[in-house]
């Protein structure tokens, strides 16, 4: 099978983000596409009070969004990378950085205490 062009990524991560936007205009997407090696680099970033929507519960919304692009890349003989920042102005998110949050609660040391009904 012939290999295509990498697809508008630019364009689908627009459209597949967008909607969980309070203000859509404030998201800022780079995509860099490296033909020798096959890979594209997606680099996305938006208003920090939107980043609960983007993200979603434990992260599903953005492994959503980075499954869907690898889907794509993969069609076009590409390796796909989504990078999340958290603000246009600069705020790099744990995201990007691959430190990925855990989405269970921190455990404490000792068991809470037990309070008394009256």
């Amino acid at each position: 099978m012939p290999q295509s062009a990498p697809a508008d990524f630019q364009k689908l991560v627009t459209f597949l983000v967008a909607p969980f936007l309070e203000s859509p205009d404030s998201l800022r997407i780079d995509c860099e596409v490296r033909t020798n090696r096959k890979k594209v680099l997606v680099r996305m970033a938006f208003e920090g009070e939107d980043k609960g929507r983007v993200f979603g519960r434990g992260g599903r919304n953005v492994q959503a969004i980075r499954t869907i692009l690898q889907g794509v890349g993969k069609l076009s003989g590409y390796d796909v990378y989504l990078e999340v920042f958290g603000s246009p102005a600069g705020g790099r998110d744990q995201e990007a950085s691959g430190r990925h949050r855990s989405s269970r609660p921190e455990r404490r040391s000792r068991p809470s205490r037990p309070r008394p009904r009256n």
